[in-house]
């Protein structure tokens, strides 16, 4: 039997100087991070690359799309994601210290 729960829309966000302008940074910043990562690679991985990088892109524009005419609704994946590779570049210092 499935079950099917609709959840409620999170809250606006709160909106501030200059909240539009890096939301479109934050919103082609990362898939373009992950398209150079892919192609930077030492492993040769053919057409999966073209396919990851057109991902990417086609990513890129929807979150473009929302940061510029929704950017109510558009959340900052650095916020999401920062504080994690933040957490884990301070943990692998602090292991190359003591290690």
């Amino acid at each position: 039997m499935w079950l099917l729960v609709a959840r409620e829309p999170g809250p606006d966000a709160p909106q501030w100087a200059g909240r539009k302008i890096l939301a479109v940074l934050d919103a082609v910043a990362w898939p373009l991070l992950a398209v150079l990562i892919v192609f930077q690679s030492r492993v040769p991985l053919g057409v999966v690359s073209t396919v990851l990088a057109v991902a990417a892109f086609s990513l890129s524009v929807a979150r473009l799309r929302r940061a510029i005419w929704l950017n109510h609704r558009y959340r900052f994946t650095t916020w999401r994601w920062g504080g994690a590779v933040l957490g884990l570049m301070l943990l692998g210092a602090t292991l190359k210290i003591f290690a």
